[in-house]
């Protein structure tokens, strides 16, 4: 009720006769109130210097610790349509396993026989090559026999070109031989024929010495003859000699081309059989790759292809599979300003959606429901929601993490940094500055 009467009932009545005026109006009536207030002062201070633990907190999702443990789709590295399913969704498949078989959609491919073909073509151009081997050898026979007939043929050719040498020395000295005779057959028919003149010897004597005379010229000229058909003949052995080497060199060339030949033509039939035996093996991978196999042991989660006889392009995703033995992890996502706080091998309090859990940010002992974690990895790179990537594993001195947790479920983290008082703390937050930052023990160590 409003008091807006200008006469005061305290002033008339005497409150205190009352027993709750007895209990309300008396001298000591803020005793307690003063009291309260100084008892929470002073646990308000003490308080303000309690320990408090700085967070860095963060929002993610269940993973892998390890790549090859995530789930993962399974692509065809080839073009086709599906044949044949083995398995369906939920089904647990071992490493090796057949999921399903794809048929053949290329043209060139359609051959049911082609790999069979292929063979049959890797060993007919093979057994060309034995072929070239032995035109080769043969080859390489004919020009050792006509380096060796050359040899003879040459060896034959400079002996008979030593004996027109030796032939011609022979002659030349017959026509020195003859020419002394020549001159003495002169000095004999002149001294003659003078003494016939002087009357001392007959003029037969005298046709005798000039018979003699013209036999030794006669002598002479055919000497000569010979001489000069011996050095006719060494002229006639020199141009054998060259006649020798130019038709073996010819033959030998020839021989030599045509083995080259042959070796080039090898060379190319070789290059042929190893680009056919390339094709043959590509053709057997090809065969291999029409049925789909498990990469690792898992289940089958989806058949994103489900369709009999549905087409796809090579690297189209055809089933996801989750692998069976996975370590899991959780990837958090962080602020850049709280970046340079983290470290890995620090500890992290994790809680996962599902699981209930009291959490007390700055007194990680009495929080209940979290797990522990240690960081593993800090990616380098901002993500595309405009945070960074932290890769978290279950901390080995904690309790373990949930069986039934799952890959993909969500969670909270909580990465625990400098302990302070809780008026540093209270005062940090008022003036919006970022936590302590801090180095690890373990890299203090590490740098020294």
């Amino acid at each position: 009720m409003l008091n807006i009467t200008k006469n005061s009932l305290h002033k008339n009545v005497d409150l205190t006769q009352y027993e709750s005026g007895k209990k309300v109006f008396h001298e000591n009536h803020n005793k307690y109130f003063n009291r309260f207030l100084k008892i929470f002062a002073v646990i308000g201070i003490i308080i303000l210097f309690l320990p408090w633990t700085q967070t860095v907190s963060g929002k993610g999702n269940v993973t892998t610790l390890q790549p090859e443990h995530r789930p993962q789709t399974i692509q065809s590295p080839i073009p086709g349509q599906i044949a044949e399913w083995y398995v369906q969704e939920g089904d647990r498949v071992k490493k090796g396993d057949t999921i399903l078989r794809i048929a053949e959609i290329k043209s060139e491919y359609l051959d049911p026989a082609l790999v069979e073909r292929t063979g049959e073509q890797v060993k007919a151009k093979s057994s060309s090559l034995v072929s070239y081997d032995e035109k080769i050898e043969a080859l390489g026979s004919q020009i050792s026999a006509l380096q060796q007939e050359q040899e003879l043929k040459l060896e034959q050719a400079q002996n008979k070109l030593e004996q027109a040498q030796l032939k011609i020395k022979s002659d030349s000295i017959d026509l020195e031989a003859a020419e002394t005779n020549l001159s003495i057959a002169e000095t004999q028919f002149n001294r003659t024929k003078q003494l016939q003149e002087e009357g001392l010897k007959a003029v037969t004597d005298v046709e005798e010495k000039r018979l003699k005379l013209q036999e030794t010229q006669a002598k002479l000229i055919s000497q000569e003859n010979k001489l000069l058909a011996s050095q006719n003949d060494l002229i006639n052995a020199r141009i054998e000699l060259n006649r020798i080497r130019a038709e073996y060199s010819d033959k030998i060339s020839k021989a030599r081309s045509d083995r080259s030949t042959a070796q080039s033509m090898r060379f190319e039939t070789e290059a042929e059989v190893s680009k056919l035996e390339n094709t043959f093996a590509n053709y057997e991978i090809r065969d291999d790759l029409y049925y789909i196999k498990a990469p690792q042991n898992g289940y089958i989660n989806k058949a994103i292809i489900g369709g009999i006889g549905e087409t796809f392009k090579e690297g189209d995703k055809l089933v996801s599979i989750m692998p069976a033995d996975y370590q899991l992890a959780v990837e958090a996502f962080v602020d850049p300003l709280d970046l340079p706080l983290l470290h890995v091998g620090e500890k992290v309090r994790v809680q996962f959606d599902g699981w209930p859990a009291i959490v007390f940010s700055g007194w990680p002992n009495v929080s209940y429901g979290t797990y522990g974690g240690v960081i593993v990895a800090i990616e380098n790179y901002i993500s595309n929601n405009g945070k960074y990537r932290v890769l978290l594993a279950p901390d080995p001195d904690d309790h373990d993490w949930p069986d039934a947790l799952r890959v993909g479920s969500g969670a909270n983290t909580l990465a625990l940094l400098d302990n302070v008082p809780i008026w540093f703390e209270i005062w940090r937050r008022l003036n919006g500055f970022p936590p302590n930052y801090y180095t690890p023990e373990s890299e203090k160590v590490a740098e020294k």
